[in-house]
């Protein structure tokens, strides 16, 4: 809901597509600090309580953001140092959601339960943009603020009934630096992490920045407005989540490395289709498959990184993860912004699919080992063999 009305009102406020990858980067760049500082304290402390604390901070600044909506007083100035808060918050709490969740489930199930997590979070998407319209037609983007303070209320109640087996405390001192190196270190070593690291960073250098510019290409492109806004978020929800309760169940007939490349794939062909589309019916069409791709990509590297991560240093490789796709996500997104402003939306949207297909292309070809390390891990490929 947030994510709409904040479109919504940047888009018709400044008519300058710009100010979304602006606000963007004011929401993803504080992972730079986050997500290295989340990964070491979920790693030593009770990741519930982190995640409690963290959602109770950007449920008051949701509040403020509601507030100064509501009175008048929301600038656009506002608006980007309150993200800039809320980006901070959330990039700390999400090594945590995404470690909490392989102490949670046996391994042969990490891919379908990152994909039900992807799946729930996706709702939003479907929920969010029609839960968003009714407020903002009934009320204005100030309401869509004050119910997403509350949402934020209801993680940190509902996280008082999250149970997790226990872990070995770690008495020493607290080194941020030392443990986030240590934990790059590792990383980079082990290739089920880091080729994926550099997937997702990719992905979101190139690809992700569609999602910043759907207000734009509903508002200024398809001359839809508020409703198509709406409805094409809405419509890359729909495609997330069929993508996140089926093609679980896809890998376990062929594999997790075929669905992850044909994802990833999909994603690329997904996005042309997308920037091609000449109205709002094909575009949410479009945007439906892009959506279902996307979910499939990210949730395969995830799970890569899950399975192939030491279980000491997982939230910190885990937040390394987050923060690829934090840092290239917005920088991405401010750079097609930017260009968008010149050539169009559908121009840079066709321009980054096909760059996309190139890299697949390159990568198929000159490093195919790319593909096969980020496969099952030795342990795992042991244990198919012995069955």
């Amino acid at each position: 809901m947030q994510s709409v009305a904040l479109g919504v009102y940047i888009a018709e406020k400044t008519h300058n597509d710009i100010w979304l990858g602006l606000l963007t980067l004011a929401a993803w760049m504080p992972a730079i600090v986050g997500s290295p500082l989340g990964g070491v304290m979920a790693d030593r402390f009770s990741r519930q309580r982190w995640i409690q604390a963290n959602n109770f901070v950007m449920a008051v600044t949701a509040s403020l953001l509601a507030t100064a909506e509501l009175t008048h007083h929301l600038s656009l100035q506002l608006a980007c140092y309150l993200a800039i808060i809320e980006g901070l918050c959330s990039s700390m709490s999400w090594a945590a959601w995404q470690s909490l969740l392989r102490d949670m489930v046996d391994k042969d199930e990490v891919l379908a339960a990152v994909s039900l997590s992807s799946a729930q979070f996706n709702l939003g998407r479907i929920i969010g943009p029609a839960l968003a319209g009714v407020a903002i037609g009934v009320g204005s983007t100030g309401w869509c603020f004050a119910l997403n303070a509350a949402s934020f209320i209801f993680v940190v109640v509902i996280f008082s009934f999250v149970k997790s087996p226990a872990r070995e405390r770690v008495l020493t001192k607290v080194r941020v630096w030392a443990e986030t190196v240590v934990g790059a270190r590792v990383a980079w070593s082990v290739k089920g992490c880091r080729n994926p690291i550099i997937g997702v960073g990719t992905v979101a250098l190139i690809a992700s920045p569609f999602i910043t510019l759907v207000p734009a290409m509903a508002v200024h492109t398809l001359h839809a407005g508020k409703v198509g806004t709406a409805w094409l978020v809405g419509a890359q929800g729909v495609g997330a989540v069929i993508g996140a309760v089926t093609l679980p169940e896809v890998a376990k007939r062929t594999s997790r490395l075929a669905v992850l490349r044909g994802s990833i794939w999909a994603l690329a062909l997904a996005e042309a289709l997308y920037a091609l589309a000449p109205t709002l019916q094909l575009s949410i069409l479009a945007l439906a498959l892009l959506g279902g791709a996307y979910v499939g990509t990210l949730s395969g590297l995830n799970t890569s990184v899950q399975l192939h991560a030491p279980v000491g240093e997982r939230s910190r490789i885990l937040a390394l993860y987050t923060l690829s796709l934090s840092i290239l996500y917005p920088i991405g997104a401010t750079i097609q912004s930017a260009i968008a402003t010149v050539w169009g939306v559908r121009a840079v949207t066709l321009g980054a699919a096909a760059i996309m297909g190139l890299v697949l292309l390159a990568v198929s070809i000159f490093m195919p080992e790319f593909w096969t390390e980020i496969g099952p891990p030795p342990s795992e490929q042991v244990n198919l063999l012995a069955d």
